[in-house]
């Protein structure tokens, strides 16, 4: 390779803008519809049955389809595939804002999931190439980790200002000069190094078998919490999860091309990030759900002061994320990082669960200011952790696989922490004989204890994922010096001490 393939992009800082731009737009549409469905229901006239879907259409299209979008990426180039999600999710979101009905509206979501599935994986395989010096790297990640944490909590700022300042449907339209901005950006800035693409033919039988294996998955949770964990459609929906998955580990150690090269997800470091990742979701999505509906319902907040109640959270990613771990992460190992950084955020959970009904938000601010500060941490080393090691034609799917952990962790987590709030509420409902009738106050009361229930399993499931954090990832510090000649096979990262 010349000497010149391996000079870092003179233009890289301005091409994180670009980047950080786009996946800030992406992780803002998993929250930003939340707030403003209420008001896009009443509009349309969606039923409360299909209502759920104006969410899971997105998070089924998205989860489903990012292994592929992570391969397109490597095949197509990253740059390519980069501006075809920006173009496509901006294109999605026109049709979203002005739906006239529920199928195109859920429509519009299903394709917004699709190119946010080519989006979300380019734009985080494009940092790993562009950013190959350990320190600068550090740097990266961090602010990128900052937008992928900080994000769904912007999400609910702004879909609480749009909706009750303008109307439901400019949560979608929002979209739009974000898209334009960042493909403006792309075609002038952003220059993907040579020679990083991955010209093997698509794994066709590949792509069928994990698109229908992780649908399958999510939308088994997503019955479970209609229908009930035992259900013959929920079961069956596991049992075919189980089976096109198993299937699918099958083909790709067989295939010559392989969507998933098991390499990347069978190294121990990376192996540790994805699980340790998506189970920091399920305990996150706890967190914003039912806060959500504790500050509206029980509260009485309007969506716009929910939404800035999430701000201390936010400011708290930011500065675990960029002045924490960035600074630490050529300093100490990834799990002295990782581990604790979900440590303090279970804290944060732990003072959530003792939420009443006549708490103040003073009550809540150190459990979210500690929530901020700890996911902040842990998120920019597990960003950069998860593309450590591997190819440069391997960045793309690599960078899907995080992506996928915390769809997926995300669906789980919903269906999951919804089921134990609801079988909570009932069990207390009926101990307490609480009825329709019955006073309001009491009726608040079986309601916070459901959440509060459901925070407790949260804090349970982010300790769990910091002692799979400690143990699995047992990498050493990155050094601080950029990679040499002989180390470009894996320019997409630094070279990591053991």
């Amino acid at each position: 390779m010349s000497e010149s393939a391996l000079q870092p992009d003179p233009r890289r800082w301005k091409a994180l803008i670009f980047i950080g731009l786009a996946q800030l737009m992406v992780v803002l549409d998993a929250t930003v519809v939340n707030i403003a469905l209420p008001s896009a229901q009443a509009d349309l006239g969606i039923s409360d049955a299909n209502r759920q879907w104006v969410i899971t259409a997105y998070a089924l299209a998205f989860g489903g389809l990012l292994l592929f979008g992570g391969r397109i990426a490597d095949l197509w180039g990253r740059k390519r595939t980069f501006t075809v999600g920006l173009i496509g999710f901006a294109l999605a979101s026109a049709i979203g804002g002005m739906a006239a009905n529920t199928a195109m509206l859920l429509g519009a979501r299903a394709l917004q999931g699709v190119f946010g599935a080519l989006l979300a994986p380019a734009a985080l395989s494009l940092l790993a190439v562009m950013f190959t010096d350990a320190k600068e790297r550090a740097k990266a990640f961090g602010i990128y980790g900052a937008i992928a944490g900080g994000g769904g909590a912007i999400g609910l700022i702004l879909g609480g200002l749009l909706t009750e300042y303008l109307n439901w449907r400019w949560t979608f339209y929002v979209n739009i000069p974000f898209a334009l901005v960042a493909v403006a950006g792309a075609v002038l800035v952003i220059k993907e190094p040579v020679g990083s693409q991955n010209r093997n033919r698509l794994d066709i039988p590949g792509v069928l078998l994990v698109t229908t294996g992780l649908v399958s998955l999510v939308y088994g949770f997503t019955r479970a919490e209609s229908d009930g964990w035992t259900s013959g459609s929920t079961l069956g929906l596991f049992a075919a999860a189980a089976v096109l998955l198993v299937a699918f580990v099958l083909v790709e150690s067989k295939v010559k091309a392989p969507l998933l090269p098991l390499r990347v997800v069978t190294e121990r470091n990376r192996g540790g990030v994805y699980l340790s990742l998506g189970m920091a979701v399920i305990g996150m999505f706890g967190l914003f759900l039912f806060l959500t509906y504790y500050l509206q319902v029980v509260l009485g907040y309007t969506p716009v002061v929910t939404g800035l109640a999430f701000l201390p959270m936010v400011a708290g990613m930011i500065t675990g994320s960029t002045q924490i771990g960035a600074r630490l992460m050529t300093r100490v190992a990834p799990r002295y990082l990782m581990a604790p950084g979900f440590l303090v955020a279970s804290v944060g959970m732990l003072i959530l669960t003792q939420i009443k009904v006549d708490s103040s938000y003073w009550n809540l601010l150190p459990g979210l200011i500690l929530m901020g500060l700890g996911m902040g941490t842990a998120f920019m080393p597990a960003m950069s952790m998860a593309t450590h090691g591997v190819k440069p034609q391997d960045a793309g799917v690599a960078s899907a696989m995080v992506n996928t952990s915390q769809q997926v962790g995300g669906a789980i987590g919903t269906a999951l922490l919804n089921t134990i709030a609801n079988s909570a509420g009932v069990a207390y409902a009926k101990a307490h004989h609480i009825g329709p009738t019955s006073p309001k106050i009491q009726q608040l009361e079986g309601m916070v204890h459901s959440f509060s229930t459901a925070i407790w399993w949260s804090f349970g499931i982010l300790v769990l994922a910091a002692g799979v954090a400690f143990t699995l990832i047992n990498t050493g510090r990155p050094e601080a010096h950029q990679a040499t000649g002989a180390d470009s096979e894996e320019l997409a990262v630094p070279v990591m001490a053991h």
